[in-house]
């Protein structure tokens, strides 16, 4: 192992300010061989980490964390930090079960003063801080870091707008790591950006623009004009003080000494109003194979440092994510009005795939899903066929536009959910828990989830053909079950389920993706003598009453199972039966879902277990209905 003779000797923040600045420079490469050694055994998101490891550096030495609070956007960049904050003695548990969160969380460290996984939320964050801090009259200081990617999401423009009609300080950093460092970050620009951001610039400005009060009104506004045009002209900053931020860049933010005099400027700067501080880094800095990669190193699985060989995933199946993109390509090729629609998930959704066969039909709209919504309601209303590919925990952003933009106006817009349910690693941030309840509550909404990926292959062709309102489809993260894809896709008879085995004792109603856990539990209660059907749902809107009317009126015990959060599959079960009368009737119903909390991250199959979604569970479940508990293992 590397030697980290500095790294060493800092557990805290208070440790790093007592290094000579000559020596951040070791610091911070020996930071980066850290993190690029704990990633390679944990797995995780390694590039935008490395991509801020001056940064971090920077920030922690010179302001006074925890006090001054530094809010991370999206999270996924904080490995360093975590190294940086006390938490190095544990930064190999990373993403594990009982370990340390992949993202920002307040009940980890008091140096995660706001959880994060989701991005563009850090200066809205970061503003609410300020004015507590003023409300309070206190002098900390607060920092936003935002990256390119994040600000293309709307909100982070709403708090930046909002920011600017405001006197509160703040200090708003933008991770540039799309763009060359060369040649707008070089000595001139750097020379540029340390006048600019020093006090001398910003009183001479000031007086300056005080003087011109006096011009004649034409000449006034050509004073001032000249003078943001010609900060814009060398430093791209007329887009932010147009929206009231003072721009400073662009920096190198991978020179300490390029960027720690900018950041010492605007820190002892004791002018009022936002600061927005343009930082140029590239994702992956230090470590060959993440610089080359676009986006392989962005999440990477367990590697070899010396090579940067991925390790072999543990399985062979095709994954529901590639399932879907196939599915998807060869609807495409029989109808060329579909069109695929992402929120900066090209590679996670498989939608890159469909963008290699239909270039022009594929739409990555950045990380601004409630406009990627509206956008494919516009494509809807004028006769395309939109699939709007998003993840299930990043749809929810989008929720008042599923509703108004497409729902209302009955507009086919085709929604596929994927990483629905548990997520393992990513923990609760990620985990789309929510979305069978947010999308089962409207009128008109044609819900399918998928219990294995032959069914998905079916759902897509299905939501392919529904042109008369929106409709979505969920499935998990991972690999398949192993079940052979059909040659030819079968349209789905809208809201029929399907039933997969008879008995007449106990009947299993699964909705998507716990269907093979039902039949696991089907065996063991059938080796106890309890006849057990298991039925797959298939569709939640609209519900197949006949079949759920059917299962209660033939068993004594009926069990729905789903991998989602209450409110949903099961209530719309509930309501079928209670507005039928079945309860009167001496039912017992037992729904089971998640539980109504947030787990953190761990394996897939902990969460399952966890959550008591696995057979073991659904066994016990059973086994009380019959008000005959027994101690019941899976043998696997």
């Amino acid at each position: 192992m590397p030697e980290t003779t500095l790294l060493d000797k800092v557990s805290t923040p208070a440790d790093l300010r007592k290094l000579d600045q000559q020596q951040l420079r070791q610091f911070a490469d020996e930071l980066r061989t850290e993190t690029i050694n704990t990633v390679s055994e944990t797995g995780g998101h390694l590039g935008a980490g490395l991509g801020v490891i001056e940064l971090t550096v920077a920030l922690h030495y010179l302001f006074e964390t925890p006090d001054d609070k530094i809010i991370w956007d999206v999270g996924h960049q904080v490995y360093p930090h975590k190294i940086l904050t006390g938490r190095r003695d544990r930064i190999r548990t990373l993403r594990q079960g009982g370990g340390l969160s992949g993202f920002t969380k307040r009940a980890e460290s008091e140096f995660d003063p706001f959880g994060a996984a989701h991005a563009s939320t850090s200066i809205s964050a970061a503003l609410g801080f300020s004015v507590a801090r003023d409300l309070c009259k206190r002098d900390n200081k607060v920092i936003a870091v935002i990256g390119d990617g994040a600000m293309t999401g709307g909100m982070a423009f709403e708090a930046m707008n909002n920011a600017g009609a405001m006197e509160n300080k703040l200090i708003v950093i933008l991770n540039d790591n799309d763009m060359s460092i060369a040649p707008p970050v070089g000595a001139l620009s750097a020379y540029l950006s340390r006048l600019i951001s020093s006090k001398q610039y910003r009183s001479l400005r000031d007086v300056g623009l005080h003087l011109t009060e006096n011009f004649p009104r034409t000449l006034k506004k050509s004073a001032q004009r000249a003078e943001t045009f010609a900060r814009g002209l060398l430093t791209g900053g007329t887009l932010f003080e147009e929206l009231g931020l003072f721009y400073v860049g662009p920096v190198d933010g991978h020179n300490l000494n390029h960027l720690i005099p900018v950041l010492r400027n605007v820190r002892d700067d004791t002018a009022d109003g936002p600061v927005l501080i343009h930082v140029v880094t590239r994702k992956g800095k230090g470590y060959a194979p993440a610089e080359k990669s676009d986006d392989a190193y962005h999440g990477v699985g367990k590697f070899e440092v010396s090579t940067g060989a991925l390790a072999k995933g543990g399985s062979n199946l095709p994954s529901y994510t590639s399932v879907f993109a196939n599915s998807l390509i060869n609807e495409a090729k029989r109808d060329e009005r579909i069109v695929a629609i992402t929120a900066a998930m090209p590679s996670g959704t498989g939608i890159d795939k469909f963008e290699q066969e239909f270039p022009e039909r594929t739409f990555d709209v950045g990380l601004a899903e409630q406009h990627a919504v509206t956008f494919a309601a516009g494509l809807a209303a004028d006769g395309m066929k939109p699939f709007c590919a998003i993840y299930s925990t990043f749809l929810q952003r989008a929720f008042d536009q599923i509703v108004h933009d497409v729902a209302i106006q009955g507009l086919p817009v085709r929604f596929a959910l994927d990483r629905a349910g548990f997520v393992g690693a990513d923990g609760q941030t990620h985990c789309g828990a929510f979305d069978i309840a947010y999308m089962g509550c409207l009128p008109g909404m044609v819900l399918m989830a998928a219990s294995d990926e032959a069914e998905l292959v079916h759902m897509v062709a299905t939501a392919a053909a529904i042109d008369d309102r929106p409709s979505a489809f969920r499935f998990p993260r991972g690999s398949g079950v192993g079940v052979q894809l059909p040659d030819q896709p079968e349209l789905l008879e809208i809201g029929k389920g399907r039933l997969i085995k008879e008995g007449n004792h106990i009947a299993l109603l699964s909705y998507g993706s716990r269907l093979q856990d039902c039949m696991r539990a089907a065996s063991m209660l059938d080796a106890k003598g309890l006849s057990t059907t298991v039925a797959d749902a298939r569709f939640a809107k609209p519900l197949d009453e006949e079949l759920v009317l059917r299962l209660a009126k033939e068993h004594p015990i009926l069990i729905t199972v789903e991998e989602g959060s209450i409110g949903g599959f099961s209530s719309q079960v509930m309501s079928t039966l209670a507005l039928n009368g079945v309860f009167d009737a001496g039912l017992a119903f037992r729904p089971i879902f998640m539980p109504d909390r947030f787990l953190d991250q761990d394996t897939p199959a902990n969460q399952v277990k966890s959550a008591e979604l696995d057979a073991d569970s659904i066994v016990a479940t059973a086994l009380s209905a019959t008000g005959n508990q027994t101690d019941i293992k899976l043998v696997v």
